[in-house]
């Protein structure tokens, strides 16, 4: 297998995601250990959500690792839709582990425990720092694929949840007000479905290899027309292998004295140039190949 140099970007992400999940594994325990010791929801539910981000991390790590591989005559893509289905995977856990929370909020709702609000408020204090600190080596990788930028919204989701647990331990500690317990929990649950629900639906679009949402494939296929040489479209499909890496295969029905390497020249130059899909399979046919193909059918 081919190794990438060690300055390529998907090493330095590599490196980035590695320092963050040791760093997120690592609170996370703790979190967990004063979430039981405290007995605070919010430092629970924040546990939890540290959880599902080390895991993002670590299926980041696989993915990246699993995408280096090269292609087989079994699996003609290699392992790009690793990070797909890590991002899936991802949002999956983080909803159900939502679920749980807001299901333990509403219980604690009817009689609200008594929490340790000192050490609930450092924990979560060290928390929303590591959080910084993650959120800053993941920001210029979060850019590119979904898979480390479903990584940088869990580590983002974590810093917020922090700082609903800083807010709800110093609450109790002025007023004795343990409701605020839950309360936080609940809400830390609630404002991270939203995202993770996008993230859930954007990665079950790629899997069932839908048409990319930047894509109008109506003008696409209107352009394509236009193309001298061209007669008619069909069969069109456009689908996402991995994040950034868009594909694209047709019919394309051309004239009968039209040259058929200016045309595919022509359609390749379109698609590359106006709608960045640079891996294209386009089959060229006559009028009556065409016709006797529909009759076929």
């Amino acid at each position: 297998m081919t190794r990438l140099p060690l300055g390529s970007p998907v090493q330095s992400t590599k490196k980035r995601l590695a320092v963050v999940f040791a760093m997120t594994t690592a609170y996370m325990l703790a979190e967990a250990l004063g979430g039981v010791l405290t007995g605070s929801l919010a430092l629970l539910a924040d546990a939890g959500h540290m959880l599902t981000d080390a895991g993002a991390l670590g299926l980041s790590l696989l993915a990246i690792r699993f995408a280096e591989r090269p292609a087989t005559p079994q699996k003609t893509f290699g392992y790009l839709r690793a990070e797909i289905l890590a991002a899936f995977i991802n949002a999956t856990a983080l909803l159900l582990i939502t679920v749980y929370i807001l299901f333990e909020a509403w219980r604690r709702f009817k009689s609200p425990p008594e929490v340790m609000s000192w050490p609930m408020l450092v924990i979560a204090s060290l928390g929303l720092l590591i959080n910084l600190i993650g959120m800053r080596f993941l920001a210029s990788s979060a850019k590119g694929g979904l898979n480390v930028r479903a990584a940088y919204f869990e580590v983002l989701s974590d810093a917020l949840g922090s700082v609903g647990v800083i807010a709800a331990s110093l609450i109790m500690l002025w007023t004795e007000w343990y409701l605020a317990d839950p309360i936080i929990g609940a809400a830390i649950g609630l404002f991270i479905v939203p995202r993770t629900w996008g993230l859930l639906k954007e990665a079950a679009h790629i899997l069932l290899e839908g048409t990319p949402s930047r894509i109008d494939l109506l003008i696409l296929e209107r352009r394509m027309r236009g193309v001298p040489g061209v007669v008619d479209v069909h069969d069109l499909h456009s689908w996402t292998i991995t994040s950034g890496r868009d594909a694209l295969a047709a019919h394309i029905v051309i004239e009968t004295q039209a040259s058929s390497d200016g045309v595919l020249r022509s359609l390749k130059s379109l698609l590359e140039r106006e709608f960045g899909i640079e891996h294209t399979t386009l089959q060229l046919e006559s009028a009556e190949f065409s016709e006797g193909e529909s009759r076929t059918i």
